[in-house]
């Protein structure tokens, strides 16, 4: 157990990281040590689920997509395919300079067509695509070439473009926390239940084995 003279821990940890445990446990290194641990109990719970919503997301979003797949394209990954859901959007950056903010997700596309080998399978591509391309894909600029004609048909009847894609960004943001090994006590409830509606809204079906195999819920009710 870390006590005063334990320099072990700060050594393991660094000063900065395991300072914020401190601060957070009113200076008491004993219970600062069990909160890491805890909060990386909670993190590898959290991944679990967060890699669950991650491939029905991904899949759900395949599904109504491969209806968007151009004569000569096999699928919507190919080059013509992802040009056409993905045109050309410019905007004007802080310095003047007009930019095509669909760029990204077509280099995205490609680095995953490259990673996926030399006759890549459309589900070896979209396993190779981030988390962050997916949550991208319900940003404004989208809802004409691909929330409107495909994606929404993803979700309930009505569901709220806006509301998902908040949704969305704050699980994509909480998720680069948890990968990196960064604190996650604050608000850890509000992020699960985020996850919950998620879920609930792109793969309803698939809610109750979701829940039931979460162990968020039962380390979050043990926090030090």
């Amino acid at each position: 157990m870390a006590t005063s003279g334990d320099a072990w821990v700060e050594q393991w940890l660094s000063n900065d990281r395991f300072a914020l445990y401190v601060r957070k446990s009113g200076g008491n290194r004993i219970r600062a040590l069990a909160l890491y641990e805890w909060n990386a109990k909670l993190s590898a719970a959290f991944l679990h689920d967060l890699n669950h919503f991650e491939v029905a997301l991904r899949n759900a979003y395949d599904a109504q997509l491969v209806a968007a797949t151009a004569a000569g394209d096999k699928h919507w990954t190919d080059k013509i395919t992802a040009r056409q859901l993905f045109p050309e959007h410019l905007r004007t950056d802080h310095r003047g300079k007009s930019k095509d903010a669909n760029r990204i997700p077509i280099d995205k596309i490609e680095q995953a067509r490259r990673a996926a080998g030399k006759q890549p399978t459309p589900g070896k591509v979209i396993a190779e695509l981030t988390f962050g391309f997916w949550t991208y894909m319900t940003s404004d600029i989208h809802e004409k070439t691909l929330w409107v004609p495909y994606l929404h048909k993803a979700f309930p009847p009505n569901a709220n473009r806006s509301k998902i894609h908040s949704t969305l960004g704050d699980l994509r943001e909480f998720r680069n926390r948890v990968a990196h090994h960064e604190p996650i006590f604050e608000a850890p409830e509000a992020r699960r239940r985020q996850l919950v509606f998620a879920m609930r809204q792109i793969r309803p079906e698939a809610l109750d084995h979701f829940t039931t195999h979460s162990e968020v819920s039962s380390i979050l009710a043990k926090r030090p």
